[in-house]
């Protein structure tokens, strides 16, 4: 089923909840976060920028779960099916500007897909993150159809890769922002 055409200033508003919630959990989380590992952080060296890997924080929160966002009804109101949005529950991670909460411990094929957003958060900043996302989301019609979830899938498969060779995600990053492809 298609998704239903939001006016101009629906669209502004989904922005704005799902930015606010973003920032409301990153606050929630980041206090129990910690720090990469050693370990993980010679795995990531190769690809992220120093700063990226210092300010990024880790959650694993065992048998807890994200919520979904308090305003997933109000989009169902829209005309959204609520099978058709993005399920925290059923996802392996989730990155809430620099803190990213997993549900069990990190893979380093999860680490980095999560740290691509972490950069793209870096890059765009939360406001314009959320307006990528959600414009993603609209525009493509399902979660993996968003150009943010399609570039960190990207650069993840070239990670994973046998064997892994060092590359840029932030550059690689920043060449779809400048490309126009978010």
């Amino acid at each position: 089923m298609p998704l239903p055409k939001l006016n101009p200033a629906q669209i502004q508003r989904v922005i704005q909840r799902v930015a606010d919630y973003i920032e409301r959990q990153r606050q929630t989380y980041r206090p129990s976060a910690v720090a990469l590992e050693p370990n993980k952080l010679a795995a990531m060296r190769p690809f992220f920028p120093a700063s990226t890997l210092e300010t990024a924080r880790l959650a694993v929160l065992g048998g807890n779960r994200v919520a979904n966002p308090p305003f997933d009804g109000e989009l169902v109101r829209m005309g959204f099916e609520a099978g058709s949005l993005p399920n925290f529950a059923l996802m392996a991670a989730i990155t809430f500007v620099d803190t990213v909460v997993s549900y069990e411990p990190f893979t380093d094929s999860v680490l980095f897909h999560e740290l691509v957003h972490v950069v793209q958060y870096q890059k765009l900043g939360l406001e314009e993150f959320a307006t990528k996302y959600v414009r993603g989301f609209l525009g493509g019609g399902s979660y993996e159809a968003i150009p943010l979830e399609m570039n960190a899938y990207e650069l993840e498969a070239r990670f994973a890769a046998e064997p892994p060779k060092p590359f840029s995600a932030a550059d690689d990053v920043q060449a779809w922002i400048d490309a126009g492809r978010f």
